[in-house]
C-alpha cells in the first residue's frame, strides 16, 4: 500500500516535466488550432508568407471605469462575446457560459474575458457594475465593456466578423451573435464557439489550453529552416 503511494506521488510530480520536455524536441503531436479569417499572400525577403486577419486596435471602458485598450491586453489569450443585459434569450445562456470558462481559467493570468454590450445607451456603468456582480464578474479578470455604438459594431463585425448591429423591428431590438471567440496573443482568432451550447465551450476551454500549450513548442525560423 505504502509503494503505491510512492509510485503515484511520483507520477504526479513527474508529468508536468515529463510533458515539457516531450515540447521542447518539438514533435508534441499537440494539435493546432486553425488561424480563422481573410488571409492575403506578401512578399518577403525570404519568398511568399501569409498575412492573416487580426483583431485591430480598440479601446473601450469597462464596468468598473477603467479603460481598457489594446495596449493593455497585450500578452493576453482572449476570450470574447457580445450581448446586452435586458436580453432574456441567448445572453442568459452566453453569461453563464462565459462564467464557465472563468472559473475553469481563472488561475491563468494570461486569460482574459471580454463581454461588449450592443446596448450602450441602456446598459451604463452602473447597470453593468450590477451585472457583472450578479454574475460573479473576476475583477480583472472578466470586463464588462461599453463605448460607442459605432466603435462596438465596427469590433464585431470588421474585428470578430460576428454581427452586432440594431434590430429590425421583429423581434429582439438588438441583434448580435451567439459565437464566443477565442483570440489569441497575437491578435488572432482561433475558434468560434457556440454560447449556448455546453459542450461547444467546454471544447473552448480546451482549446484555450492547446493555445497555452503550443506556447513551449519551439518555433521553426523560416529564414534558417531551424527551430528556436
Amino acid at each position: 500500500m505504502k509503494a503505491k503511494k510512492v509510485i503515484l506521488l511520483l507520477t504526479i510530480l513527474l508529468l508536468p516535466s515529463l510533458f515539457l520536455i516531450l515540447l521542447s524536441h518539438g514533435s508534441s503531436g499537440i494539435p493546432t488550432l486553425p488561424i480563422l479569417g481573410p488571409r492575403e499572400a506578401i512578399e518577403t525577403d525570404h519568398g511568399v508568407d501569409t498575412s492573416y486577419h487580426k483583431i485591430p486596435s480598440f479601446s473601450f471602458t469597462n464596468h468598473r471605469n477603467e479603460e481598457i485598450n489594446s495596449d493593455s491586453l497585450e500578452g493576453k489569450i482572449l476570450v470574447s462575446n457580445f450581448f446586452f443585459t435586458t436580453c432574456k434569450t441567448i445572453c442568459p445562456k452566453m453569461t453563464m457560459q462565459m462564467k464557465r470558462v472563468q472559473t475553469k481559467t481563472f488561475r491563468w493570468s494570461d486569460v482574459t474575458l471580454l463581454s461588449h454590450t450592443v446596448d450602450p445607451e441602456a446598459d451604463t456603468l452602473e447597470v453593468l457594475r450590477d451585472y457583472a456582480k450578479a454574475n460573479d464578474a473576476i475583477g480583472g479578470k472578466w470586463h464588462f465593456l461599453t463605448g460607442t455604438k459605432e466603435d462596438i459594431y465596427a469590433l464585431a463585425q470588421k474585428g470578430y466578423l460576428v454581427s452586432a448591429m440594431e434590430g429590425n423591428g421583429s423581434g429582439e431590438p438588438f441583434i448580435h451573435s451567439e459565437l464566443i471567440v477565442l483570440v489569441d496573443k497575437s491578435r488572432r482568432i482561433r475558434g468560434y464557439y457556440d454560447g449556448t451550447d455546453r459542450e461547444e465551450i467546454s471544447k473552448l476551454i480546451d482549446d484555450i489550453q492547446l493555445l497555452k500549450a503550443q506556447e513551449f513548442v519551439p518555433k521553426k525560423d523560416e529564414s534558417k529552416g531551424e527551430e528556436t
